[in-house]
């Protein structure tokens, strides 16, 4: 049995005529930017807003440019480095031994 709920399946804030009071909304432009793929994305600026150099392109994920014939170049990622590594980047192999020298000492002479 169906209900005569009017509100059904709408927004709370939604008026008769959904989102039209609102009002008017910004200006906008449609700047393009193409990657490295050619792959060409056209967002909406407001008019007045600070365009960017660049873009993160849906498709690829690389990031585009408003220059067609010259696209911005791949970003290089870095590998996922462990906690090992980036210790191993500040302390030399000396400095390890010594370090756990120190360590066993302390250890040894608590027990």
């Amino acid at each position: 049995m169906a209900s005569g709920n009017a509100i059904r399946g709408s927004r709370v804030g939604a008026g008769p005529m959904g989102e039209a009071e609102r009002g008017e909304s910004a200006p906008r432009v449609f700047i393009s930017f193409w990657c490295v793929n050619k792959h060409e994305t056209k967002p909406s600026f407001a008019s007045d807003a600070q365009i960017p150099d660049t873009w993160d392109c849906p498709r690829c994920g690389f990031p585009a440019g408003p220059d067609k014939d010259n696209p911005p170049a791949r970003s290089r990622t870095e590998p996922y480095k462990t906690h090992l590594a980036y210790v191993r980047e500040r302390r030399s192999a000396e400095d390890g031994d010594q370090i756990l020298a120190e360590a066993l000492a302390k250890l040894r002479g608590q027990i």
